[in-house]
Parts: C-alpha cells; structure tokens; sequence
C-alpha cells in the first residue's frame, strides 16, 4: 500500500475523518434517533478504524466505518432491549411478589453481573448471542444477517455462553 493510500498516516485519516465523521453521525442519528449516542457511535468506529489502519485500505474507510458504525449502533440497541426487558420483568416481580429484601438484592447484583459479563463478550459474540436470544433470531438468520457462515454463527454463541457460564456460573 502506498503511503498517501495508508489510512494510518495521519494527514490522509484526518482529512477521513473530517469528510465521513459528520454524515456517518447523521446516518446513525437518523437511523436510531438519538444525536448524542451517534455521536460516541461515531467517535468509536473511527478508534477502530485507527486501531485496524493497517488492515484497511483508504478506498475502504468508508464502508469499513459505515459497517461499524450500524454493528455498534445494534449492539446497543440489543443492549437496550435486554434492560428493558429485564426492567420490565423486575417491576412485575416486584409488585406481585413478597420475596425478600436479600433475594432482590441477589436479583439485583445478578442483573449488574450479567450486564458485564455481556458487555465483556467479543463484538462478534455478543452481537450474535444477543440477537439469538433477545431478537430471537434462528441461527440461519443470524448468519444471512452478519453475512457469515451457520457454523460461524454456532461457535460466536457457543463462545459467549461459555464465557457467560464462567463469569456468572450455572444458573
């Protein structure tokens, strides 16, 4: 790769960044509706951008940040429907049930273990985990959805569950 074509010299990323950064922010604002999320969405595809320079030619850039950009931006969208639906659960129980004050603390502390333990999955694991059991989505899908193989697919959530089962335990 020549060197004005390397994404990792900085003048040609700076001069990415200022032609890409505003309509990939308003792409992502437009598509998720909230400006200031797509603002850090787009701040983090261009550090992965930066930390896979090497990997990525110039004439790439664009769709390479496009891609990221839209992954992040599901992943938190995935995110956002697993505490909401946890939320959601957790008030029912609480209105309609007696337990006691340390069974919700354990649900509680659970909750907050479960949510790091997810987070703390590959970007590959925990999108196809998360849009296994939260979208509900069959492994074929998920695979014609990422643009990956079924096999992939199985061992992406093979991976998380075994990561999750060793961070939380059996439950």
């Amino acid at each position: 790769m020549s060197n004005e074509q390397d994404v990792c010299n900085e003048i040609r990323y700076q001069s990415i960044f200022k032609k890409l950064a505003p309509t990939i922010r308003n792409y992502i604002y437009y598509k998720f509706g909230n400006l200031e999320k797509a603002e850090d969405v787009v701040q983090e595809a261009f550090i992965k951008l930066w930390e896979n320079c090497s990997k990525v030619p110039a004439d790439k850039a664009k769709s390479y940040l496009y891609t990221v950009a839209t992954n992040l931006s599901l992943n938190e969208v995935a995110h956002q429907k697993v505490k909401l639906k946890f939320n959601s659960q957790h008030s029912q129980n609480q209105t309609h049930t007696s337990e006691s004050p340390e069974f919700i603390l354990e649900s509680d502390e659970f909750k907050i273990k479960l949510e790091n333990s997810i987070a703390s999955l590959s970007e590959a694991q925990r999108t196809a985990f998360l849009l296994n059991r939260i979208e509900g989505m069959k492994y074929v899908e998920i695979a014609e959805h990422l643009q990956i193989s079924v096999k992939a697919v199985e061992k992406r959530i093979h991976h998380a569950l075994l990561v999750l089962r060793e961070e939380i335990g059996n439950i």
